[in-house]
């Protein structure tokens, strides 16, 4: 199988063999390889199959889909079925299952009913995928492997089972030696929380008050390393028995139980699972008006944000393993994408690095949970509405031939651990880290900017603009980085407001990064949304939302709250935002540091964004309305035009290329 990272972008599709009668799979297949599905993601969830019955494996059902599908040409992504383990085997290990914070049994009945850190699971992994690697892992149309299916999915990351507990005080042996050092580092004179010995530590749950912070931190690390530790054991095997063939795992949107950089890591290329209409409808921080408006198109930003950061994860290499082909089944309410907008959801993924596309799902299951999740087909055969869409699509992926993607123009930082400690004491509950980044980065794609997500340790040697949403936990390779940076810096709030051991900093925030900023925040305003504070910057009235910080330093604020006390302040190429900027201030703010860096802004209409790649640009409508966009000189149009319909997309290309 030729490597992807050399092909133009390619479709793929999920397909479950095991659902239908195996007379159908040829004809499936020819349809597909005639649709332009190159990719094929098959057997994730099917350990019953595979095992029916302990240690009686059978693996030809597989072997001989898989001859049909190089019949045709087709490109195979084989899943570990790790995420279902069957019946008889959770009867013979009854402890493998995990606990929920309450310390309730996560049951057999649907999916993810185990524990990372259960050592039988573990073994009885390692023996089905090596029982799977052996019948199928040098088969000629296997071309990839992703390992198990949405680590942490339906809250799962966390276990607060025995076996949890057994393996978090290894863990915290491992990392304090000595249970003082532990003592002194958790801060557990407080309410007498010191321990004897690591083997009186309990998991922070069921407590009647507030758990340790530092405590539950450590958790939070641990059960992140379980999930890393959990995928190793699949990859040696997978390694050694099926070489060549990369392998990835489907992360999920707005997921941040465990650290993804880590987990991505040992990983060939990441992939992930987009929902446009789902996540709308289910992540709490969107406001009612939005959720009308993009009713039928998601959220303008949310899906490309997690494009840039898995490819970040990935290391540039990147894919979709489920894209969203029509209604779900899993959100509060589920309606039906535009007429479009699968075409245009798949084309932004593409401008964005994508190497494949994958719909979820060839069929539309007639039976169990996901009856009500549309697919590419009806469950009688039949196409349904996104067919024609791709069908389409297949005709225009030319564009991409001889284009490679660009370096973005700004840095935006994302840091797991952040995610996490604003989560475990969050001063207010409508402070959420993921909310502050989506708001950061929206307000830079809404200017037309390319971004970058970058990690902590990350380079961000080159970029112009480098852009921090809180930070509260700043790492000796952060400040490095930025030493070695020399584009300007804008902090957000809460930055160096904790040490990595959950204590404020001896010198105060922002801690290490006074070297940059000397400035000290010596209180913080935790506010209510409905009590805004107002602000005054460059002649203009604007407000801070939820969080404000009372600063004090010899620096001049550049913006002040009507008491004449500073939310922005500067030193040399460093800014810090000591307040949660409203969407107006946060948008004139980036066109500010923007236009100083010489970046190229783009206004663009409301629901409209736009990206770059290579010499390509794209343009696309998140609205359920028509635009009208403004003349571009020096761009070529290849498909669409300035009148954009709704769901509409605009691809040009620079002239003179």
């Amino acid at each position: 199988m030729p490597d992807q990272r050399n092909s133009a972008p390619s479709l793929g599709v999920c397909y479950y063999p095991e659902h239908w009668d195996e007379g159908r799979w040829p004809a499936d297949l020819q349809r597909m390889r005639s649709l332009g599905i190159r990719y094929v993601r098959v057997a994730e969830f099917a350990w019953s199959r595979f095992e029916p019955e302990p240690e009686r494996f059978d693996f030809s059902w597989l072997e001989r889909f898989l001859d049909l599908a190089h019949q045709e040409g087709l490109a195979v992504v084989a899943g570990t079925p790790t995420a279902c383990p069957p019946k008889w085997l959770i009867d013979s290990m009854p402890d493998m299952i995990a606990l929920d914070e309450d310390g309730l049994p996560l049951g057999f009945g649907s999916r993810r009913h185990y524990c990372f850190s259960h050592e039988g699971y573990r073994l009885k992994c390692r023996q089905i995928v090596t029982r799977m690697a052996e019948a199928v892992g040098a088969h000629p149309a296997v071309y990839a492997w992703q390992i198990d299916n949405e680590f942490g999915c339906h809250d799962t990351a966390l276990s607060y089972s025995p076996t949890a507990r057994t393996r978090f005080r290894q863990w915290l042996r491992q990392r304090y030696r000595n249970i003082a050092a532990l003592n002194h580092a958790w801060g557990n004179v407080f309410w007498s929380m010191e321990y004897r010995d690591f083997d009186e530590i309990e998991l922070p749950n069921r407590t009647p008050a507030e758990p340790n912070p530092a405590h539950r931190l450590d958790f939070r690390r641990f059960s992140s390393d379980m999930i890393r530790q959990f995928q190793q054991v699949q990859l040696e095997v997978l390694r050694h028995l099926s070489p060549g063939r990369p392998i990835t795992h489907n992360f999920m949107g707005g997921f941040t139980d465990f650290d993804h950089f880590e987990v991505a890591r040992d990983l060939d290329f990441a992939s992930w699972d987009v929902y446009p209409l789902g996540f709308l409808a289910s992540v709490p921080f969107f406001p009612e008006s939005d959720r009308k408006h993009f009713l039928r198109s998601g959220d303008p930003d949310y899906g490309a944000l997690h494009h840039d950061l898995y490819r970040a994860c990935g290391r540039g290499r990147w894919w979709i393993m489920e894209q969203q082909p029509g209604p779900v089944n899993w959100a509060p309410y589920n309606p039906a994408p535009l007429p479009g907008m699968v075409r245009l959801w798949t084309l932004e993924a593409f401008a964005h690095g994508a190497e494949v596309v994958s719909y979820f799902r060839w069929r539309q299951a007639p039976f169990a949970q996901e009856q009500y999740h549309a697919g590419l087909h009806l469950p009688d055969g039949q196409p349904d509405a996104a067919c024609a869409e791709i069908a389409q699509l297949t005709k225009e992926l030319s564009v991409f031939d001889g284009e490679t993607p660009e370096r973005g123009d700004v840095a935006l930082l994302f840091d797991y651990e952040a995610d996490w400690t604003i989560a475990i004491q969050p001063q207010t509950v409508e402070f959420t880290y993921l909310a502050e980044v989506v708001r950061f980065y929206r307000a830079l794609r809404r200017r037309g900017l390319n971004v970058d997500i970058v990690p902590q340790g990350g380079d961000l040697t080159g970029y112009p603009l480098i852009v921090v949403p809180p930070l509260p936990i700043v790492r000796p390779e952060f400040v490095e980085a930025v030493r070695r940076s020399t584009g300007l810096v804008l902090f957000g709030p809460r930055l160096g407001s904790k040490t990595a051991h959950f204590s404020i900093p001896p010198n105060l925030p922002p801690g290490p990064v006074q070297e940059f900023l000397p400035l000290r925040v010596v209180r913080v305003d935790a506010l209510p949304r409905f009590a805004p504070q107002a602000v005054h910057w460059n002649g203009e009235r604007y407000e801070a939302e939820i969080w404000v910080e009372q600063v004090t330093g010899d620096l001049q604020p550049l913006a002040r709250l009507e008491d004449g006390r500073g939310v922005l302040f500067r030193h040399g190429r460093f800014l810090y935002l000591a307040a949660l900027p409203d969407a107006r201030w946060l948008g004139d703010l980036v066109k500010m540091v923007a236009t100083e860096q010489q970046l190229p802004l783009m206004d663009l209409p409301e629901g409209v964004r736009t990206r770059r790649f290579g010499a390509l640009r794209f343009f696309f409508n998140y609205n359920p309305h028509p635009v009208k966009l403004a003349p571009f000189e020096g761009l070529e149009f290849l498909t669409g035009g300035t009148d954009l319909p709704a769901a509409g997309v605009l691809i040009g290309r620079r002239k003179g290329r």
